[in-house]
């Protein structure tokens, strides 16, 4: 532990802050939604929010100091969206899935099945990938001007203007600039916020052959699929060679024990991950798993507050999340097409696979990151088939 108080920095507390500010609010609302169509009481809800955040902790704190990488997790956003809106299930039915589900997640690990499959994916691929999950985020961050056009361009500012003359802490800038802008124009509405310790609350499993077919499986699928692949293409994209078979174990486990709390499913995380492997978190890449370690420590602290989850973030505008998230992504974006577009013999199925990713394509469950991937290797696939003709 001495030597991460002596690795930890400023801009790495607020790269961990910003990565669980994006990750919270951009799919928080589908948690609430998964457990309401299971029918869960609030303090069930509640209990799935301690269940979460406490996971997403220990895993990202635990992987990180472990491997000295930014290794962060997350639950499996595509897989709240699949339970939402599932039906004819009861709660302990539900429970029995999510524990099947991460337990197959283990089996993964375990074999090195999906470690195998990555690897046969090459690096252009993965950055193009990489490149096409973030770049929405910047997308999104444009189109804020619509609405915040004075937060925005303030916020754009500050960060061009701290990218040449502090880029170490251009991002807490950002952040600040924002949070000072929302309070001037009254955007900042923390009366909601009721700070309360979140109760575990237990269902005890029950496993039917239907949640077995037609929740566990699909939840496994759209897990590996839509979250722990871009999840490891954006760790080998940023230069960091992160034990994968150990790493998806960890999160399976999690999954195992909390399943009954509420943590229906664990995964490593891509998007806000890539906010703690950039150089906003800091200069030297060998530091910046302090990032990852210290949004496990903001995981544990809203997962222990879950009832006043929902009104903290709500208290930000959503402008000024989609602009931290943007320009914080910014440089991971630019570095992942960089590489993607390197090699001519590869520039047609990396464009190709950032063009699926990009469009949030999604069929039979799947995301776009799924059939990115797809597009990209059948494509070099044919390239190489007829280099070889």
């Amino acid at each position: 532990m001495r030597r991460f108080w002596s690795d930890l920095s400023l801009s790495a507390v607020v790269a961990g802050f910003v990565a669980v500010l994006v990750g919270f609010t951009s799919s928080v609302v589908l948690v609430f939604a998964a457990a309401q169509a299971l029918g869960a009481t609030p303090a069930q809800t509640t209990s799935w929010i301690w269940a979460l955040g406490l996971g997403m902790a220990a895993t990202s704190i635990g992987l990180s100091l472990w491997t000295r990488q930014p290794v962060l997790t997350a639950w499996s956003t595509p897989g709240a969206a699949l339970i939402a809106g599932s039906s004819g299930y009861g709660l302990g039915e539900a429970v029995g899935a999510f524990a099947a589900c991460s337990a197959l997640i283990v089996l993964a690990g375990a074999t090195r099945a999906f470690e195998r499959v990555m690897d046969r994916i090459p690096q252009a691929i993965a950055a193009a990938l990489l490149a096409g999950v973030l770049a929405r985020f910047g997308l999104d961050a444009v189109g804020a001007v619509k609405t915040a056009p004075l937060l925005v361009c303030v916020m754009t500012g500050v960060f061009l203007l701290l990218r040449r003359l502090l880029p170490r802490y251009a991002v807490p800038g950002v952040l600040l600039a924002g949070v000072a802008v929302a309070a001037l124009q009254g955007r900042l509405d923390t009366g909601a916020i009721v700070w309360e310790l979140a109760a575990p609350v237990w269902v005890a499993p029950q496993f039917s052959t239907g949640a077995l077919i037609g929740l566990a499986l699909p939840l496994f699928v759209v897990t590996m699929a839509s979250q722990n692949l871009p999840g490891v293409a954006a760790q080998r994209a940023a230069g960091y060679a992160t034990p994968v078979s150990p790493s998806i174990v960890a999160t399976g486990l999690t999954g195992v024990l909390l399943a009954p709390f509420g943590g229906y499913a664990f995964n490593l995380a891509a998007i806000t991950a890539a906010i703690c492997m950039g150089r906003e978190a800091h200069e030297d890449p060998a530091r910046r798993y302090t990032a990852s370690v210290m949004a496990g420590v903001f995981y544990l602290l809203l997962g222990l507050v879950g009832g006043a989850v929902v009104g903290l973030l709500n208290a930000f505008p959503r402008e000024l999340v989609l602009v931290v998230a943007g320009l914080a992504l910014l440089g991971t974006i630019a570095g992942g097409l960089a590489v993607a577009l390197q090699h001519e013999a590869h520039r047609d199925a990396a464009a190709l696979t950032f063009l699926v990713t990009l469009s949030g394509l999604t069929l039979a469950g799947i995301g776009s990151a799924f059939w990115g991937v797809l597009a990209g290797s059948v494509a070099l696939l044919m390239q190489h088939y007829r280099s070889r003709g």
